[in-house]
């Protein structure tokens, strides 16, 4: 590292956060104002908005357009540079563009691995927070709609269908548990009304009938009621909205890991979170490149040009983005692939700027 590199790194981080600041305290300023009215309904204090709320808020505003601020902060700086003509200086002194780039590199994988570190765990509890607090204050607090004729399967071989099922109540009728081992059915219990005991955290059945099958014998009994107990809670059968959100990469995988189990349809919207929590963070330094090699060439438009570019490019980046996960939430187009179709097509962006760029 030479003072030529520390000169540019500190640059970049300077004007990073610099300008992550001063959009913070807008952002936070326009979200106030649409809240205001709420925060005032409920007679919440300073300390609760700002504990309650903002400590969720702001990581998660600032993890959303982290990487976009990255790129906008690079070309903004890089394109002054090259507008004073100090790039033309240090290549002119036998530096070559790929040294050049060297602290570009350190600043992309730095910043990089923040927001990795922060995506994988620091902005789940956030989100938590947050939307906790959305739920609790902001929210309408309308009736959960009651559920008709629901399945889910608990495990490799245990299915439960609910006739109906009232959130609001824990509780529900014509319940019905199912053991399916290699397409023979070995059991099944039906139960006229099912209630969740939060005491003793089991489920309590109401006139229960059970049939134990083996072959071509069977068993039938009955039962007044009885307990049981299931590895499905409540909260499991009530539809979360951006739960994937406030889920820590770790629960993350094990809640897709239980559900695939389980059968449960939908997971496309749960593993884009999963593999968007690192294609974000490779992100940083595909655009960071971009950035660093558009603007450090002069031209005669300065870096209100440069800006320019950096904001359609960025557009783009979000638009690609969009595309391809709807494509994979409604169109089971592949997860994996969905999230890290814009990386691929800027990372190759940024090697055709780099084999252009004048050395």
């Amino acid at each position: 590292m030479t003072k030529i590199d520390w000169y540019i790194l500190r640059k970049l981080i300077g004007t990073f956060i610099y300008s992550l600041m001063i959009f913070l305290l807008i952002s936070v300023v326009i979200d106030t104002t649409e809240k205001i009215d709420d925060f005032m309904k409920h007679h919440l204090s300073l300390h609760e908005i700002i504990v309650d709320y903002y400590f969720g808020f702001i990581p998660h505003i600032l993890a959303l357009l982290f990487p976009l601020f990255i790129f906008l902060s690079v070309i903004f700086f890089t394109s002054k540079m090259a507008y004073r003509s100090e790039i033309i200086a240090i290549l002119a002194a036998g530096v070559s563009f790929r040294r050049f780039l060297r602290p570009y590199w350190m600043g992309a994988f730095l910043f990089g691995g923040i927001l990795w570190l922060a995506n994988y765990w620091v902005v789940p509890n956030a989100n938590r927070i947050r939307t906790t607090f959305e739920n609790k204050y902001l929210h309408s607090h309308d009736d959960e709609k009651a559920q008709y004729n629901r399945t889910t399967r608990i495990d490799s071989f245990t299915y439960v269908t609910f006739g109906s099922y009232d959130p609001n109540y824990k509780s529900g009728s014509n319940f019905v548990l199912s053991t399916v081992n290699k397409q023979n059915m070995s059991f099944k219990m039906k139960a006229d009304r099912i209630t969740w005991d939060s005491t003793s955290k089991k489920w309590r059945l109401d006139y229960v009938t059970m049939r134990t099958m083996n072959g071509l014998k069977e068993q039938w009994s009955n039962k007044q009621d009885t307990m049981l107990k299931i590895a499905l809670l409540p909260k499991d059968l009530v539809d979360e909205k951006n739960l994937q959100e406030a889920m820590t990469t770790p629960d993350l995988r094990k809640f897709i890991k239980r559900e695939s189990i389980r059968g449960s349809e939908g997971l496309n919207t749960y593993w884009v979170e999963y593999y968007r929590r690192t294609a974000a963070a490779f992100a940083v330094v595909v655009l960071t490149l971009i950035g660093g090699i558009i603007a450090a060439k002069k031209v005669r438009g300065g870096s209100g040009l440069h800006l320019a570019l950096g904001i359609v490019i960025s557009a783009s980046y979000i638009i690609f983005l969009q595309f391809a996960t709807v494509f994979s939430v409604k169109a089971d187009l592949d997860p994996l692939l969905a999230v890290w179709i814009p990386n691929f097509i800027f990372g190759g962006l940024a090697f055709y700027l780099y084999r252009r760029a004048p050395k």
